[in-house]
C-alpha cells in the first residue's frame, strides 16, 4: 500500500475530528504489544501488570535512556495515543501500529483534561497520566512524515498531546479492544 504523507494543510483540517474526542469516558480502539523492536503484535485484549506494564511488550526489557542505570523507566510504563490522531497521520487502521503506542483510544488526552495525576478505568486495570511528555521522534517523521511531527509537536500539538501521553499501571487487570476509558480526576 503506497502512502503519500499528509501536508500540514491536510493535518490541520483534521484537527477539528481529534477536538470532538469525548473528555469523560471513551473507548480503547487498539492494543499493540512490542516484543521486539520493530515488531508489533495486534492483540484484542492484554494484560496490564504494576511490574511488566503491558504483558508481551519489551517497554521493560527496551529499558530507557532517561534513568541512571538504563533499566525501564517506571513513568513511561505505557504510550497512549488518541485513535483519531492515529487515523489522520496513519491515513489506515492497518498503519496505527506504526506510531509505537501500545493503547489507542478515542479520549480527549489534552494536558487540560487529563493533567499527570488523572487515573484511567481501563476494563479491570487502573493507569495513571505521568508528568513525561511524550513526543515524535526520527521514526515517527519516517513513517508519517515531516509535516505529521510538526504538527504533534507545535505548541498546540503538545497542548493537546497529540504524540500521545505516557502512563502508569496502578491496578493490574485486563483490558480489550472497545473497553470504556473512564476517567477519574484528582
Amino acid at each position: 500500500m503506497s502512502i503519500k504523507h499528509l501536508s500540514t494543510p491536510e493535518l490541520e483540517a483534521g484537527l477539528a475530528a481529534i477536538l470532538d474526542s469525548p473528555s469523560d469516558v471513551g473507548f480503547l480502539r487498539l492494543i499493540v504489544q512490542r516484543p521486539a523492536v520493530g515488531e508489533r503484535h495486534l492483540a484484542d485484549s492484554g494484560i496490564l501488570s504494576v511490574n511488566d506494564g503491558l504483558v508481551g511488550d519489551n517497554w521493560k526489557a527496551r529499558g530507557s535512556r532517561m534513568t541512571a542505570d538504563g533499566t525501564a523507566h517506571p513513568e513511561m510504563q505505557l504510550n497512549i495515543m488518541n485513535a483519531r490522531v492515529a487515523a489522520l497521520v496513519a491515513q489506515d487502521q492497518s498503519r496505527w501500529a506504526l506510531a509505537g503506542d501500545q493503547l489507542y483510544v478515542d479520549l480527549n488526552l489534552s494536558g487540560e483534561n487529563l493533567p499527570p495525576g488523572t487515573r484511567l478505568e481501563i476494563g479491570t486495570a487502573v493507569v495513571e497520566v505521568t508528568a513525561i511528555p511524550h513526543r515524535g521522534c526520527g521514526k515517527f517523521v519516517e513513517r508519517f512524515g515531516v509535516d505529521a511531527m510538526r504538527f504533534v509537536n507545535s505548541k498546540e500539538g503538545r497542548h493537546l498531546n497529540l504524540r500521545g501521553i505516557n502512563a502508569k499501571v496502578i491496578n493490574g487487570g485486563t483490558v480489550r479492544v472497545n473497553d470504556e476509558v473512564v476517567v477519574r480526576r484528582v
